[in-house]
């Protein structure tokens, strides 16, 4: 039984969720392969050879698969299938683009979201905006699966793999790419980042938004989170949202500033090592969770809280 991981990268250097995978791969098979799609991504094929249980990195480069169309992997991937019995992909946004239509091309169900991998043909995902797990045992004879990269440590590095040029697929007759929009930030990427610092709905508009919850941010050196609630009401960017239908998160230590702790938004961040929230309503559903809560206004704890940070670093 062979694996096939499709990397995550910007070409230039391999994302940790790459190595994710493969811990969830290794679970289904020791033999796995890398896929590196993309353009002037020899750099990323290289770093991907260097994980440790890969056996070989395939390499395909075209600017359609740089620009993450779905239907030049489908194109790609598919073929590819015949090798393989399970294809696992990260599930970042490409990951949720590219996996149903293979998955569709395939004929077989896409296992979303696996959490746990408990052998070969049996997989655990979350339900119910995370508060119950599922248990799913696939009878098709090829798999395709999104895996939640906060479930599953990073595999080791040590490896020696192989790179392999394989032919890219000609670009797609009825799509094709128009524009990116990407967020510039120095801040660290949201779905990578060490620490995180989330505001909710209790901010009250986006100036006091970016009062509050990005100077805090950047003085922990933190990536930058929001509810829902507060990104429906503009004061945050789509790109901030942590949640069930946002980004989920796991940092080392995620500060959640007048979020009352919907169940959407615990799905997206309760895999986080420690939990601090501040929220001046004793009963908000976050404290159920939290490993340190404080029910305090955060217009009062937050300047407190930068004070410390300011004391601490003299």
């Amino acid at each position: 039984m062979a694996v096939l991981v499709i990397a995550d990268h910007d070409n230039a250097a391999l994302k940790d969720n790459t190595h994710k995978a493969v811990t969830a791969a290794q679970k289904i098979s020791g033999d796995i392969d890398v896929l590196v799609a993309g353009q002037g991504a020899q750099a990323a094929a290289d770093a991907a050879g260097k994980i440790e249980g890969v056996r070989k990195v395939l390499l395909a480069e075209s600017a359609e698969l740089d620009q993450g169309l779905a239907e030049a992997f489908e194109a790609l991937v598919v073929p590819l299938m015949a090798n393989y019995d399970a294809v696992l992909i990260p599930s970042t946004s490409l990951g949720k683009n590219i996996a149903p239509r293979i998955a569709a091309k395939l004929d077989v169900a896409q296992i979303s979201d696996a959490v746990e991998v408990v052998d070969a043909n049996t997989f655990v995902r979350p339900i119910y905006a995370g508060n119950a797990l599922e248990t799913v045992q696939s009878s098709d004879a090829k798999k395709v699966i999104t895996v939640r990269p906060t479930a599953f440590k990073a595999a080791a590095e040590g490896g020696s793999a192989s790179v392999e040029t394989i032919a890219a697929p000609a670009a797609p007759a009825k799509v094709k790419f128009v524009e990116q929009q990407i967020v510039q930030s120095e801040r660290p990427e949201l779905g990578a980042a060490k620490i995180v610092v989330s505001g909710g709905r209790a901010m009250g508009s986006a100036e006091e938004f970016q009062r509050v919850i990005e100077p805090l941010a950047d003085k922990l050196g933190a990536a930058v989170g929001a509810s829902r609630a507060a990104v429906d009401a503009g004061y945050a960017p789509n790109d901030y949202q942590v949640g069930q239908t946002g980004k989920v998160v796991a940092p080392d230590l995620y500060i959640a500033v007048g979020i009352s702790g919907a169940i959407q938004h615990l799905a997206g961040m309760k895999d986080s090592k420690v939990i601090v929230a501040i929220n001046k309503d004793g009963d908000a559903p976050i404290f159920q969770i939290a490993d340190y809560g404080l029910v305090a206004d955060y217009k009062t704890a937050v300047p407190e809280l930068m004070s410390a940070l300011d004391g601490s670093a003299k």
